[in-house]
């Protein structure tokens, strides 16, 4: 790894004894980022939880490290610290091995398998939804994680939605994601790695003692899916692999999936022009089953969606290591460098969006279509071998879940919206405290 006179012709601000930059980003990491750009430029380094890191940002940093056509960067080395709670998994490889790996996975997520998927979400969606409290503040933010992560076992691994075993898997889940980002990596007693590491241990020997049983039995969930998978030249994974995936991505499609619900949650509250623009949009659908004629028609809730992604990514910032010596903007960059990528402050950049911190859809209208001023101008999922393989899972989620709740409810922020936390892992800062009411008494009150 290099050192500080390795990159000492590197920009950068000047370094707080001790801890670094650290505390400083964790405080503000977009505006210290646009703040860092506005001094220093889009390339320059800066010195977090021990570690120098070259930043090199913007959209055409994006393209040449994402895209990486000469091999140059591994996210498995950039990913590192995923690597104690989730070993093995898709995010962790890079290049063969992880375009083998991933051609096995989008088995998974063929078409007649997403087909399934949204049947069996949808009734599990409304079953949820039922619980939730109306007429009085509630939390959101908290609401929604369980519901994902309750909806994960019963869509992801087929169990039933109160089971006690579905109950001790989540708990697992929300413990190997406290794990990943606290900053002390070792499993010292009673500390989040420590239950992280036990989490994990427990997972990957349930999923290990499911597997041989959905090999035999088969069924329509994530999980039995991943069991059977084979790419087209028949290649499958060995129990060890099903393991190492499958814990990685019933991770991943929780907490970005309640993430992006309430940004838009957020954002309806905040702005009733665009819920009547929605709640229209699912009356025009009518009484029917959601199943993907009607979701395709969902062009509002999509434009929101990709706003909400847009104004708070659930992955801000892409980390990868350089493998060998490269150039960039006129700088020279040794192998071993860690590298910081910026979608998050990008799509905030005014170069790239009118307005870029305001809420406004209708910017992805096709007579607009300012996300395609570049190439990478809106990367919420990444790009190149490693964009996100569940984006349209995720997208069809999103609208399953804005349909069904907006057929029966109206969502008012009796406090207002929220202020965003960026990092470790977005989420608003106090919750988000929601109301839902009745439609049919909103309708009467008109």
């Amino acid at each position: 790894m290099p050192t500080r006179a390795a990159l000492s012709h590197i920009p950068g601000p000047p370094l707080p004894p001790l801890v670094g930059h650290t505390l400083t980003i964790a405080r503000d990491s977009y505006g210290t980022q646009q703040e860092y750009i506005r001094r220093y430029g889009p390339v320059y380094k800066t010195k977090m939880l021990g570690v120098w890191r070259v930043n090199l940002c913007g959209p055409d940093a994006l393209e040449y490290v994402l895209l990486d056509q000469e091999k140059n960067f591994s996210s498995e080395g950039g990913w590192d610290a995923l690597r104690k709670i989730y070993p093995g998994g898709l995010i962790l490889q890079d290049f063969d091995k992880h375009r083998m790996n991933r051609r096995i996975m989008t088995a998974a997520f063929r078409a007649s398998a997403i087909r399934e998927y949204r049947a069996r979400m949808e009734q599990t969606m409304n079953d949820l939804l039922l619980s939730w409290p109306r007429e009085r503040p509630f939390d959101f933010y908290a609401a929604i994680k369980d519901l994902t992560l309750r909806m994960g076992g019963a869509v992801f691994m087929g169990l039933p939605l109160d089971g006690a075993l579905a109950q001790k898997i989540n708990r697992a889940i929300k413990n190997e994601i406290r794990a990943s980002v606290t900053p002390i990596r070792h499993a010292i007693p009673f500390t989040p790695m420590w239950h992280g590491v036990r989490g994990r241990d427990f997972l990957r020997n349930t999923f290990r003692d499911l597997i041989a049983e959905r090999r035999e039995t088969g069924g329509n969930d994530f999980f039995s899916q991943m069991c059977v998978a084979t790419d087209d030249d028949g290649h499958a994974w060995d129990e060890e692999q099903i393991v190492n995936q499958f814990n990685l991505l019933i991770m991943a499609a929780h907490d970005t999936t309640a993430t992006s619900l309430t940004v838009m949650m957020s954002a309806l509250g905040s702005h009733p022009e665009w819920q009547r623009r929605l709640v229209q949009e699912v009356a025009d659908l009518g009484d029917v089953p959601l199943d993907e004629d009607a979701l395709a028609k969902m062009t509002e809730t999509d434009k929101v969606f990709r706003e909400a992604l847009r104004l708070v990514p659930p992955v801000p910032f892409i980390p990868r290591l350089a493998l060998r010596d490269f150039h960039w903007q006129g700088f020279d960059i040794p192998a071993g460098t860690s590298l910081a990528l910026n979608p998050g402050v990008t799509m905030l950049s005014p170069d790239l969006y009118t307005s870029p911190e305001g809420f406004d859809p209708d910017r992805f209208s096709p007579e607009r279509a300012e996300d395609r001023s570049h190439r990478f101008a809106w990367t919420p999922f990444g790009g190149g071998a490693h964009k996100c393989i569940g984006m349209h899972f995720a997208t069809m989620q999103v609208k399953l879940f804005v349909a069904t709740l907006l057929r029966r409810n109206r969502v008012g922020l009796p406090y207002g919206a929220p202020e965003w936390q960026r990092m470790p892992i977005p989420k608003p800062k106090g919750g988000l405290p929601l109301v839902l009411r009745p439609a049919t008494a909103l309708r009467r009150a008109a």
